[in-house]
């Protein structure tokens, strides 16, 4: 059974799976748009008891998603985008449902923010995963509250801070995904995964998904909710944000003043 929540992501029930695909082509850039439609879905879906595991993937081995849309980064609309997309991460992150992310082609940014506050992750070897953000002149909010809590400081810090792409194999070295596999095989893989769950209790999942979970959801919240406010407060305010937005958008190399 399919659920329409709009034009940009497809929910389709096979029962206990949910499945949620990414659709806006070719690159499934999280707009505004998709970020109220998934919140809207993942509240539709979380008061499902039938429901036992979400499924997150693109519609495409293009892309899981490229990210947030980056022309939303502008004074003007980056309140309201980081709010809306914040939302569905703390939905996920509430979520009783098990998580589970399938990761083909790019999984950047927010894409991969996406992807990391999953329970699960499954990868194709040559995904391009990365938090490309701090190349212009921003960083990832989400990845600055969880990723060290996921990869550890120091490979945090790295990925941050260099915003240097890697690959899905490299993703599961860092322990951002459980398992890599050809891209023609990460759907049989999935599966294999999928066919292991169905058949579980759904109070017992939920039980055991409360008590194993990887970081304290309080802890989370309060570190999205400062990296939300440096961000908004702080260094949207910087010559160097809006810079590195314009430099992007105009497709020239960013003039940074360290201002």
């Amino acid at each position: 059974m399919t659920v329409q929540f709009g034009t940009s992501i497809q929910v389709k029930l096979e029962l206990p799976v949910a499945s949620i695909t990414l659709c806006r082509p070719p690159l499934n850039v999280i707009d505004l748009a998709m970020a109220r439609e998934l919140r809207l879905a993942l509240a539709d879906i979380e008061s499902r008891p039938d429901v036992s595991v979400i499924l997150f993937k693109g519609a495409t081995g293009e892309a899981f998603s490229a990210g947030v849309d980056i022309g939303a980064h502008l004074p003007e609309t980056i309140r309201e985008m980081l709010g809306s997309f914040h939302d569905v991460i703390r939905a996920i992150i509430a979520s009783r449902k098990v998580t589970i992310a399938s990761v083909g082609g790019k999984c950047l940014g927010g894409g991969a923010e996406i992807a990391i506050v999953c329970d699960m992750v499954y990868t194709s070897r040559d995904a391009t995963w990365g938090f490309p953000e701090i190349k212009l002149g921003c960083y990832p909010p989400v990845a600055a509250a969880a990723l060290a809590a996921v990869v550890g400081h120091k490979r945090a810090s790295e990925l941050i801070l260099t915003g240097r792409h890697f690959s899905g194999d490299e993703a599961v070295a860092l322990g951002l995904a459980n398992r890599s596999a050809r891209s023609d095989e990460l759907s049989m893989l999935v599966g294999d995964v999928l066919d292991q769950i169905r058949d579980l209790s759904p109070a017992a999942l939920a039980h055991a998904k409360k008590a194993i979970y990887a970081w304290d959801a309080n802890h989370f919240d309060k570190g999205l909710t400062r990296a939300e406010k440096i961000y908004l407060e702080e260094l949207s305010t910087t010559h160097d944000a809006g810079e590195g937005i314009m430099a992007f958008l105009e497709k020239r190399l960013p003039r940074w003043t360290g201002n």
